[in-house]
């Protein structure tokens, strides 16, 4: 008795010590949640008079605002690093509610953007590029510093009036590239078998795992859509800094890596001077900052932000109360399109973007919905639901408009159809019109290892979905008649929503990619602009004034997502040249996207309208 009930002590001890450490990291959990999303949000200040602006770029830049994210919370509190993901809309707000306060006396740029996803592309940074023009047509400076700056950076830093770079940092002048990854070979060899189903000469997306190399279509419209976008590239740079676009493409094709004073003596950037060289030079045009005189009078943007949006939370609906104002619904797919009804970040779940459509089409103080598309497409039913609800939204009397921004493609394009009027920039990557079923087997795989499959079914198609061994040419005919019956609903759908002839349709489709610069050509696309542009064509189309508020889409992340975040959480190391990993990694891992981007296909019936896989434009 005596050592069982010291056992019994033992273990209510243990249980109660277990219960202590679990409440002890749940509130540094909580903690470093809260923590990281004070220092995402910001907090209200005092704004001293002719203060900079401080923008720091270091992050990705996406289109929808981005989600807390709890698995790098809890990395700050433990001395890692944080999250400085921004995202497009809040920047340019931001940015021309700056240019109308008195109290700023410019804008500072610096740091260097941490690509992910669809994340930082070159339409995005077009509207930035905007914004950043307006703010200097108040009068007020926008200083840039950079070090080693990719052409992304550059491409918005451009902008500024004073473009500095580190005296001992390069300077890539070098074009655009594309450089897909082909597995064909590999499956073939570890007895993975593809079968492929598709329409369109163009549709390339399957390309990566059936050969080892690029098709003469998928290299023409390749070759096409990046002279499109390096020729955008140059404009914007010759625009700012008045360096010819045969001045760039000699650089390019000559001396693609230049020195800092080469770069300054082509007259690419302003000044060579180190960071302090230029806080003290910030200083004495600014003053010293209160909290810390040794640098210039400034505000942060997290900061400057949460003060605005203060000031604007006072005009809505008190806490608890029903929003019953008039408003638009600014809605973001941003991601792979995925079938189900939950997704993880980055992609755009078919079921769950339906069900918040239905809400906003029965809400009666919801008047115009605009959709900010960032897709590459994926699942074909994912496609037809979302498109279906805009439809359904359109019929009700909603203004629906569609702004495009990085990528609007395939099933990105199917979804874009469903709307009253479409923006795209010229850098937008949009079209691919087309629809292809990939399935593989592992037959040859699993038998080497000695595994084996069996089968009984009741019918003759009966087990026509599945990876343990290749279709019969019966059973690809059988996929093709679906592959063949969806993308002619893709051409119906395009037909009719761009008033266009089938045939026509056909003609510029066939799996195609087209860059917004051609789109708008063809008949894709209806206007050239950004997300500005199409929020205030919905404005006046639906009738509603510059005052309506803007109610953003999808909302914040639920608790078990997060939770669900925090225990898959990887860490994506992140440098200016080659993202803080070395050459190996890179290429590992640039090697592994596609079949990462493998793993998001889940249609139920194998049928895809997704743009070509390895379209990363660098």
């Amino acid at each position: 008795m005596k050592n069982i009930f010291q056992s019994c002590i033992g273990a209510f001890l243990a249980l109660l010590l277990f219960i202590g450490f679990g409440i002890v990291v749940c509130i540094a959990l909580a903690a470093g949640l809260a923590n990281s999303a004070a220092n995402k949000k910001g907090r209200q200040v005092d704004v001293a008079n002719g203060s900079y602006l401080v923008l720091d770029v270091s992050g990705n830049l996406t289109d929808a605002p981005p989600p807390l994210n709890f698995g790098r919370a809890v990395s700050k509190l433990f001395g890692g690093e944080s999250d400085n993901s921004l995202s497009l809309r809040e920047v340019s707000d931001t940015l021309r509610a700056a240019s109308k306060d008195s109290r700023i006396g410019g804008v500072f740029l610096t740091g260097s953007f941490q690509p992910q996803g669809y994340g930082a592309g070159f339409a995005a940074l077009k509207e930035l590029r905007e914004a950043l023009a307006d703010f200097r047509k108040s009068g007020k400076k926008a200083v840039a510093y950079m070090v080693t700056p990719t052409r992304r950076d550059y491409y918005l830093m451009c902008a500024a009036d004073t473009v500095v770079l580190n005296p001992f940092a390069e300077f890539d002048a070098s074009g655009f590239s594309s450089e897909p990854t082909f597995f064909g070979n590999a499956l073939k060899k570890y007895g993975v078998q593809v079968q492929v189903t598709r329409v369109g000469k163009y549709k390339s997306a399957v390309e990566p795992f059936i050969t080892d190399k690029m098709s003469p279509e998928s290299r023409e419209q390749t070759e096409l859509l990046l002279k499109d976008l390096w020729a955008e590239w140059r404009a914007g740079v010759e625009q700012s800094r008045q360096v010819s676009a045969a001045k760039l493409q000699e650089l390019a094709d000559t001396q693609p890596i230049l020195s800092p004073t080469e770069a300054k003596q082509a007259g690419l950037v302003t000044d060579l001077m180190h960071l302090p060289e230029v806080i003290e030079k910030l200083r004495q045009e600014a003053g010293s900052d209160s909290e810390n005189t040794n640098t210039f009078r400034q505000v942060k943007f997290a900061d400057y932000r949460a003060t605005l949006l203060a000031n604007e939370k006072e005009k809505g609906p008190k806490l608890g109360e029903k929003d019953t104002r008039t408003r638009l619904a600014l809605v973001y797919a941003e991601g792979n399109i995925v079938d189900g009804a939950s997704a993880e970040e980055g992609q755009v779940a078919g079921e769950r973007y339906a069900r918040a459509l239905r809400r906003l089409r029965l809400d009666s103080n919801v008047k115009a919905i605009v959709l900010r598309v960032n897709s590459p497409g994926g699942s074909a039913l994912a496609s037809e639901l979302i498109q279906r609800e805009l439809l359904l939204a359109k019929g009700a009397g909603k203004t629906v408009v569609v702004s495009m921004g990085a990528v609007a493609a395939s099933g990105g394009y199917w979804i874009s159809t469903a709307s009253d009027r479409i923006f795209a920039e010229p850098n937008t990557i949009t079209g691919s019109i087309g629809v292809f079923g990939l399935l593989p087997s592992v037959k040859d795989l699993a038998n080497s290892w000695g595994v084996t499959f069996d089968e009984v079914r009741t019918a003759k198609f009966g087990n026509l979905i599945s990876v343990s061994r290749p279709r019969t040419p019966e059973e690809m005919a059988q996929i093709q008649r679906v592959v063949d019956r969806i993308y002619d609903d893709f051409l119906e759908r395009v037909s009719k929503a761009r008033n266009l002839s089938k045939d026509k349709v056909g003609e510029i489709a066939q799996g195609r990619v087209w860059s917004g610069a051609q789109a708008i050509k063809i008949g894709l696309v209806d206007e050239i602009g950004g997300l500005e542009q199409a929020i205030a064509f919905a404005r006046k189309k639906a009738g509603l004034g510059t005052e309506t508020p803007v109610e953003e889409y999808p909302k914040a992340q639920d608790i078990d997502n997060v939770f669900a975040e925090l225990l898959q959480q990887k860490k994506k190391p992140f440098s200016r040249i080659f993202g803080g990993e070395s050459v190996t990694e890179r290429a590992l891992r640039e090697a592994a996207a596609p079949l990462e981007e493998l793993a998001t296909l889940n249609d139920p019936m194998g049928v895809y309208a997704r743009m070509p896989f390895g379209l990363d434009i660098r």
